[in-house]
């Protein structure tokens, strides 16, 4: 009888485990929703107030765990095209992995291009005169005769 309540003890520790743990799915599922920079509280926070229906993620993820071959390659595909679709601002779902796969090593995100300002004029450098010059509204261009440390580096768009 002792060995019967031992065993009976062990599953019930087994499968609180098992529910702590989390499914291949929802890993991919749970990793698409934090590159999408939402954090777990929110996602079920948003679940309770029906704003994203979890289970509308399930399939696409089992997909491509399926076609990726594992929840890590799944994951990394995930991630690349997150980092590529919001380098170009661009809003991106489970399923446009599967549209991106054959690009996926081609992928990059886009540069971020930073340019030099002077109060709100762009500079243009001279590699024939070795100077920087300011451009002003009118077309103008002025010699830059402040300080490097003045000048204003903005992305540009």
């Amino acid at each position: 009888m002792v060995n019967l309540k031992a065993q009976k003890e062990k599953p019930t520790i087994k499968s609180a485990k098992n529910q702590e743990k989390e499914t291949a799915i929802q890993q991919v599922v749970n990793h698409y929703f934090l590159t999408k920079g939402l954090s777990m509280d929110q996602v079920k926070e948003d679940a309770k107030k029906r704003k994203i229906i979890y289970s509308r993620y399930t399939r696409p993820a089992q997909q491509l765990i399926d076609l990726a071959g594992s929840v890590e390659k799944a994951k990394n595909a995930i991630t690349k095209v997150a980092k590529w679709a919001t380098s170009r601002k661009l809003d991106y779902s489970i399923e446009t992995v599967f549209k991106k796969w054959l690009e996926l090593d081609s992928l990059k995100p886009k540069e971020v291009v930073k340019k030099p300002f002077y109060r709100g004029d762009p500079m243009v450098w001279s590699a024939a005169k070795k100077k920087w010059f300011v451009v002003t509204k009118e077309g103008e261009w002025l010699e830059f005769a402040d300080q490097e440390s003045t000048m204003e580096w903005k992305i540009a768009e």
